[in-house]
């Protein structure tokens, strides 16, 4: 079963949004994934920068290494039927894992 794990508010900057991230967060992820009868985590960010590409592909690939076969991707953007639609399709897709996924309404 994949699950799911929206994050609100996070810094502008990239540096201290990766910060703010695994130190508040990160635990929580880790425990979804550990709970009995997940397969899969979908990580729900706030849109940002292009800057912030780079810490949020670390963590989709990283994290999704270290809980193998579990799956883990990140998905940014605001909620609507874009994000709903990536959401479905990962829950759909055994395969993906690692991945961050931009979803622009």
């Amino acid at each position: 079963m994949q699950r799911e794990l929206e994050v609100g508010l996070l810094p502008d900057s990239a540096l201290d949004a990766a910060g703010a991230f695994m130190a508040f967060h990160l635990a929580a992820a880790r425990a979804i994934l550990a709970e009995p009868g997940t397969t899969a985590l979908a990580i729900l960010l706030p849109p940002a920068a292009r800057d912030h590409r780079d810490w949020r592909l670390a963590l989709a690939r990283d994290l999704a290494r270290e809980v193998a076969p579990a799956r883990v991707n990140v998905v940014a953007g605001a909620p609507g039927a874009a994000r709903e639609a990536t959401l479905c399709f990962l829950a759909d897709a055994p395969g993906v894992t690692g991945q961050y996924l931009v979803c622009d309404e």
